[in-house]
């Protein structure tokens, strides 16, 4: 081989080792990187699947949590009587009755915070296995411009990635079944 393409090739190799060793050597220190995605992806969205809004204050594992689970009044078609709200199983937290609440809530925005106007005072049963929560109201939840929450007070479960809540109630009137309200994607980073 020619001694003038030996030197473009060595120039070549010694160009390409500059341009990808700071990569190379950045690849160790990007295991503590997070991204907090902007996006929530549903599996199957031509199922009756829909969206309720949500907001916590820490979504860091095991830490202490405020989560609110809002019922807007679009969410809402007539007085609620009954609330049936489905936890995942793999929601492994301190869930306890005394730490859940309703109340009619004022959700924040870019410079307000979200907090609860009034209590709603409701009977609330969790079952043994933490994966299901009722909540009976003793007057009907009304379906007017109020916005109203499920608020749970735990710590976060030591295990991250998204849990989905479904909630379901029960209208006032004469048919005593419960429908589907919506869902709710919760994250833990």
């Amino acid at each position: 081989m020619n001694n003038k393409y030996k030197k473009i090739l060595n120039k070549y190799r010694i160009f390409k080792f500059l341009l990808f060793s700071p990569f190379l050597i950045s690849i160790p220190f990007l295991h503590n990187v997070k991204v907090n995605a902007g996006l929530e992806f549903q599996w199957d969205q031509d199922s009756g699947y829909r969206r309720l809004k949500w907001y916590q204050r820490d979504s860091e594992s095991k830490s202490r949590n405020t989560i609110f689970f809002f019922l807007r009044p679009s969410d809402r078609k007539a007085g609620l009587l009954k609330i049936t709200m489905k936890i995942p199983k793999t929601f492994k937290s301190t869930l306890k009755e005394e730490k859940i609440s309703l109340c009619q809530v004022k959700i924040g925005g870019f410079d307000t915070r979200t907090k609860c106007i009034k209590d709603i005072s409701a009977d609330i049963e969790l079952n043994e296995d933490n994966t299901s929560l009722d909540i009976f109201p003793y007057n009907p939840i009304p379906s007017n411009k109020d916005s109203y929450a499920i608020v749970f007070k735990v710590f976060n479960p030591r295990r991250t990635g998204l849990y989905q809540f479904h909630s379901y109630g029960q209208y006032f009137g004469k048919n005593p079944v419960s429908s589907y309200l919506g869902s709710s994607t919760i994250v833990i980073d």
